[in-house]
């Protein structure tokens, strides 16, 4: 998952994570791209990741996070911020100066940077720090910078600079295809602001936006906050399943796998039982979108959301997602059976599926058909080994190297975060990956990929190398064993990676629409992409190894897997969310659809182009070259054409992801 500001908030905040944003340079992270010899300080990735988590930095001077020195504290975010709005002032005033020309598309970019290499960077740190006053800090920088682009994009001279390049025809026809969809971007993100608006409008869209900012982070909230009741309401012999807290407990998750019906109800109705605020909340949420979209001329919030995107407006969304759900009905239909069938089995007291029970009997389905116990596939899938394979693949397909560097005393939030640095063979230093992989407390459960730098061609010639953050929640090492993933955190990491190559390789001119910063519907396709590398037993079997006799994973055990993904697929999409508890509502409102159309593209990727050899070079070399080095600097429909070398229709999308859901049966007879 991305994660991060959303791009919803014009002219800077493009940024995605489902995105994050920009940082400012550290020790060796403002470089130029010019080759650069394997350092001293790089070691193996596999190695740094099997040994054990805790782990000293360098030896030198002490810096601050990701290597910006004023962030050796908190108090340091003030003083980044004041800079970052300094020098905003300036090139607002540069830009107003500037006679219409490409210039004119730099300094945007250049404004866009300034904010972003704070607003990124401190997007991230409000939800991963574990120290307080840093999260409070970063939390009040992302909401100054959010309100200072607010501002931006309802300033009318500064958008005069711009619409007077755009009205000249003979200057927009002289520019290369990036920098005119950038100068576009950039009005568009006046225009859903209101910028042609009177000024009593205009200020009520600032309004507006500033209000729907302090919506969704109450939103987001409340999402993941515990209920509580009075712990003598459940039956006594229950009650262990959930934290005491005084006469309490306290329900924080559905706890959906618990073979026990009563435990996974009392989880249900406690943890989604109606919440009045959030309630209110979510509806003012709603209403303000769609108050904003209207007042700058949208029919709804979704018209205003879709624009650009893949889908372009919410009537082919919905035609997309009717079609999916009349091919699959009959499927979904034969999976409800199927549980039921399971339930009466285990339970025939109390056979009825409910609505708590489709996780557990689907899960119990799929280790019954196919013989999935989690437990014999973890001793094959250590950390270490699952990153060798990421490199090995990388190496093979893109001609790319991960290498672990140590990092400086106060350039990480944990002492347990490791520091990747990312090569190309010929071109050298590409950028740089943290990765903040293990459980701590009050840490998000969430695997997610933040932006905290985009890449972008920088004044001096110079490329400025792209920084981000794979966020996961893996269990730490043992005395005994390294840390080892479930097939789920295999596929997640896998998924996560595929967005991290996107950041490395959307090497745009601009930073604005770098890397993971293009729309919704196309952004996850290269980490849907992934999971379908990680599932092909070709891939799998060049690092999937014992981690103590060094035994390979049997290959039918990796086709019962995959083969078992598809029991109930067809329920599981059809699947409707808690509304209350539904944090994607924030980065993924009317897009959330997104997820499927991505599938889809990332299917018929797969199956076009790397189903027959999923290392071949040439491939891999199209697939950087059509869709991963544009970022958002390209729409994104033709950027899969560019792909498939055809436009898909949307009932090319249907067919990709029904198609997925048929059995292998020769593997279904084997095993049966």
């Amino acid at each position: 998952m991305l994660a991060g500001y959303r791009r919803a908030l014009g002219l800077t905040l493009r940024g995605f994570a489902l995105r994050g944003r920009a940082v400012g340079p550290g020790p060796g992270v403002g470089s130029g791209l010019g080759l650069r010899a394997v350092s001293t300080s790089w070691s193996p990735v596999g190695a740094a990741f099997d040994a054990k988590q805790q782990r000293g930095s360098a030896p030198g001077r002490e810096t601050g996070l990701f290597g910006v020195p004023e962030l050796s504290c908190p108090e340091g975010f003030q003083e980044a911020q004041d800079k970052a709005l300094q020098e905003s002032e300036q090139l607002v005033q540069k830009a107003c100066s500037t006679p219409p020309g490409p210039e004119i598309v730099k300094i945007f970019d250049q404004l866009s940077d300034a904010l972003c290499r704070v607003a990124d960077l401190a997007d991230f740190v409000k939800i991963a720090h574990p120290d307080f006053a840093f999260r409070e800090a970063a939390e009040e920088a992302c909401r100054n910078i959010g309100t200072m682009v607010e501002k931006l994009n309802t300033d009318v001279e500064l958008c005069q600079s711009l619409r007077q390049l755009l009205a000249d025809e003979v200057i927009m026809n002289s520019l290369d295809p990036e920098t005119r969809r950038v100068a576009e971007l950039f009005m568009f993100d006046f225009e859903i602001s209101g910028i042609h608006l009177d000024e009593e409008k205009r200020k009520k869209a600032v309004n507006l936006n500033v209000r729907i900012l302090d919506l969704c982070n109450e939103f987001l909230t409340g999402t993941h906050l515990p209920n509580k009741i009075d712990k003598h309401i459940l039956p006594e012999h229950i009650r262990y399943n959930f934290i005491a807290e005084g006469n309490y407990l306290q329900v924080a998750g559905l706890h959906a796998d618990c073979p026990d019906d009563l435990v996974r109800e009392a989880a249900y109705k406690i943890f989604l039982y109606p919440n009045a605020e959030q309630l209110s909340r979510l509806e003012e949420l709603l209403a303000s979108r769609n108050s904003l979209a209207q007042l700058v001329g949208y029919d709804t919030f979704a018209h205003r959301a879709l624009q650009g995107t893949m889908a372009k407006n919410p009537e082919t969304v919905t035609q997309f997602l009717e079609k999916l759900s009349d091919q699959l009905s009959k499927r979904t239909q034969k999976d409800f059976e199927m549980m039921t069938k399971m339930k009466m089995k285990l339970n025939p007291r109390n056979s009825k599926l409910m609505p708590w029970d489709h996780p557990y009997y689907s899960g119990v389905l799929r280790a019954e058909r196919y013989n999935i116990d989690p437990g014999l596939y973890c001793p094959f899938f250590s950390l270490g080994a699952c990153m060798e394979g990421l490199n090995s693949l990388f190496s093979q397909l893109l001609g790319i190297s991960l290498y672990a560097e140590q990092t400086q005393r106060g350039e990480v939030w944990s002492e347990d975060v490791r520091k990747l640095a990312v090569v190309h063979e010929t071109e050298g230093l590409l950028g740089y990956i943290y990765c903040d992989f293990f459980q701590r407390p009050d840490k998000p459960h969430q695997d997610c990929h933040f932006t905290v730098r985009g890449g972008r061609l920088k004044e001096n010639g110079e490329y400025q190398l792209p920084v981000v953050v794979l966020m996961l929640s893996l269990p730490p090492s043992t005395r005994n064993a390294p840390t080892l993933l479930s097939p789920g955190m295999m596929e997640n990491l896998f998924h996560e990676m595929g967005h991290a190559m996107h950041s490395m390789l959307g090497r745009t001119r601009y930073q604005h629409v770098t890397g993971t910063r293009c729309s919704t519907d196309f952004a996850e396709v290269p980490s849907i992409l992934m999971e379908y590398f990680a599932n092909d037993y070709r891939v799998v079997n060049q690092f999937a190894r014992h981690y103590k006799t060094g035994q390979p994973l049997p290959k039918n055990m990796v086709s019962r897997l995959c083969e078992s993904k598809k029991v109930c697929a067809a329920a599981d999409m059809q699947l409707q969310a808690w509304h209350l508890r539904f944090s994607h509502l924030v980065g993924y409102g009317a897009k959330y659809y997104s997820y499927l159309m991505s599938r889809a593209v990332a299917s018929m990727v797969w199956k076009q182009c790397f189903a027959q050899d999923p290392f071949d070079r040439a491939m891999g070399e199209r697939y950087r070259r059509e869709m991963l080095a544009h970022g958002g600097g390209k729409e994104p429909i033709l950027m899969v054409q560019g792909m498939l070398q055809k436009s898909p229709s949307v009932e090319d999308f249907v067919d990709a992801l029904v198609s997925d859901l048929d059995q292998d049966f020769e593997t279904f007879i084997t095993d049966s």
